[in-house]
């Protein structure tokens, strides 16, 4: 009789146990649901290369409120709202990139970037906030702590986690709005702090007009709205472009917000200053750069189709002939009056893929 009812109360505990296992397990599924759900749809693609949708909202009004005056502020919030406490450690160095809009052989308009950089894994990041547009986006990992020994795997994995900071770190980007911008280095910066104003560093910049704006106008009006410091030190100007074809680069130079225009049906940006025609470089074949885009373009009446751009952005990417390193880390062409684009790695073609603005199960 002792034996059975020693039984039964094992096989209560052990039911209890299960129970409570099974509670706890599904209430931190509930809370981590999101988290999960972005994890799992992140894919590799091939070595370093990466598409991920981040599921549900992740705070970026509430980023607003306050902004970041640095890097360490922005590693805070991310730490607190989207890591759920895993501390996180943003990673800046040099960068020089050449960016170009123009239109195709049909009159729609082509936002043509190359990133270069030290090695960089990327992510392509799909968001649809709550209150804000829907976009796709050029993650560099490199920014959240990955290198080259170290890369997050498809799924959901511990060593993923950092990826959920994307969001907040975006190097260039196109909404569902037809509205594109991208980052690009520049040797200097001038501008002076508005004590009334919040600040937000280059990144959080380009979530603010991809999540926020749906033309060149409503972009430039936000970015007045707010500070800027430039991660890292490094400084920066921007390219954007809209579906309308209207395109402008925006310099922090001479105190504040510069807009440079182009008098022509097209637009290039390399990382020299535009501004009042200064042509302030940094000494690594931005001029040349600059101009090797500027006669592909003319060569062919002020346009350049999907392959033109595909070439080009291939011919001219950054490559460090003294170390033996190619620099370019991704190239992308966005397609501003249909919301799709084309996206590679490394100078290789080969493993190029297209895409909309929408997610998709690429």
């Amino acid at each position: 009789m002792q034996n059975k009812t020693k039984k039964s109360k094992l096989r209560r505990t052990g039911l209890f146990l299960i129970a409570f296992l099974l509670v706890g397990t599904a209430a931190v599924c509930l809370a981590f649901r999101h988290e999960l759900k972005s994890l799992g749809s992140l894919k590799e693609r091939s070595r370093g290369v990466y598409t991920m949708r981040y599921d549900g909202d992740y705070g970026f009004d509430e980023f607003l409120l306050t902004g970041a005056k640095s890097d360490a502020d922005i590693e805070a919030f991310v730490t607190k709202r989207l890591l759920k406490g895993l501390p996180i450690k943003l990673n800046v160095t040099d960068a020089g990139c050449t960016a170009f809009v123009s239109r195709d052989e049909n009159g729609r308009i082509l936002f043509a970037r190359n990133f270069d950089f030290s090695y960089a894994p990327f992510v392509q990041l799909y968001t649809k906030p709550d209150k804000g547009y829907a976009s796709v986006s050029t993650v560099n990992l490199s920014f959240a702590g990955y290198d080259a020994d170290r890369l997050p795997s498809s799924g959901i994995s511990p060593g993923n986690f950092l990826t959920l900071a994307s969001p907040f770190l975006p190097f260039d980007g196109m909404n569902e709005k037809g509205v594109c911008m991208a980052l690009l280095a520049v040797p200097e910066v001038q501008l002076e702090d508005d004590p009334a104003k919040v600040t937000l560093n280059t990144t959080t910049a380009i979530r603010l007009v991809l999540d926020k704006a749906a033309s060149i106008d409503e972009a430039i009006a936000l970015l007045r709205q707010y500070n800027i410091y430039f991660s890292g030190g490094i400084s920066c100007h921007f390219l954007l472009a809209d579906a309308s074809g209207k395109s402008v680069i925006v310099e922090y130079y001479d105190g504040g917000v510069q807009l440079v225009e182009a008098d022509t049906d097209y637009q290039i940006a390399s990382n020299f200053i535009a501004y009042k025609g200064l042509n302030i470089g940094e000494g690594y074949t931005e001029f040349e750069r600059y101009d090797a885009v500027e006669a592909c373009l003319l060569k062919n009446g002020g346009t350049a189709t999907m392959a033109d751009c595909e070439d080009l952005l291939n011919a001219i990417g950054v490559y460090d002939g003294e170390h033996g390193i190619d620099k370019l880390q991704w190239s992308v062409v966005y397609n501003l009056t249909d919301r799709t684009g084309r996206i590679w790695p490394h100078r290789d073609s080969g493993r190029k893929w297209d895409f909309t603005v929408e997610y998709a199960d690429l």
